[in-house]
């Protein structure tokens, strides 16, 4: 079986580090064009320096997709730059680990707003041109803390488990359309976001000692699966949320 992306074009939020590099990696080697998106210049400059070297096509483009007004004028710098969008990685995000009486306001609203409010307004903005095609591939990057949770991830599991009620109900309107809508849940990878845990000795063992696979999640993983997903081979997947979280939430 192979995975053929040949033709179609992916915005990648988040697409200058960890996950979303290693997603927009794995499209472009499968053949897609790579719209990366994310607020570090040289950092994304960087992602399409690799992909470009390895054969493939990207470009960047600087947002903060938190803003409505940031997004709409990226989205149309995309459309001109590269043509109409059909996959859309819903991938950025951040995390805050602190007891909810440490929290303020504003931080909290940046958790959710960096992973839910971000999905909407980059799936709005690119929902249009994806509809009357046949085709469309939407994903968006849930949590296995969607699934359970851990102390001092409020924000965070608020936002993840907010974004799978988004995924389920956007599959259904636009299920008709040939738009596939599908979440992603990583377990503990090893990404610049989980370097507090890592670098941790204490956490780092908590964290094994409860993955029965016994090891942290390769980001490669992750792109291969999102691969899948935005290949002819998947059409029928839309609506869930795959968990890939080395046995975590099996327990």
């Amino acid at each position: 079986m192979k995975i053929d992306l040949t033709g179609h074009t992916a915005v990648i939020t988040g697409g200058s580090r960890g996950l979303g590099e290693s997603m927009a990696k794995a499209l472009a080697a499968s053949g897609a064009a790579i719209a990366l998106v994310a607020r570090d210049v040289a950092r994304l400059d960087g992602v399409k320096a690799a992909i470009v070297a390895a054969g493939g096509k990207a470009e960047t483009f600087t947002a903060d997709v938190t803003h409505e007004q940031d997004v709409i004028a990226m989205a149309d710098a995309v459309t001109k730059k590269m043509g109409p969008v059909d996959i859309v990685i819903n991938n950025a995000g951040t995390n805050i680990r602190k007891k909810l009486t440490d929290f303020t306001l504003d931080e909290f609203r940046s958790v959710i707003d960096s992973s839910l409010i971000s999905t909407f307004l980059v799936s709005r903005a690119f929902l249009g041109q994806m509809r009357g095609r046949g085709y469309g591939r939407i994903i968006n990057m849930t949590s296995m803390l969607s699934h359970v949770s851990l102390p001092e991830r409020t924000a965070y599991s608020s936002a993840k488990t907010a974004l799978l009620g988004f995924t389920r109900a956007l599959a259904l309107e636009v299920a008709a359309d040939g738009i596939t809508v599908n979440g992603i849940s990583p377990g503990p990878c090893g990404t610049e976001l989980n370097a507090v845990v890592m670098n941790n000795p204490e956490a780092n063992r908590t964290f094994l000692a409860n993955l029965p696979v016994g090891r942290w999640g390769n980001v490669e993983e992750i792109g291969a699966l999102a691969c899948y997903l935005c290949s002819e081979f998947a059409g029928f997947i839309t609506g869930t949320d795959i968990v890939i979280d080395g046995g975590w939430t099996a327990k």
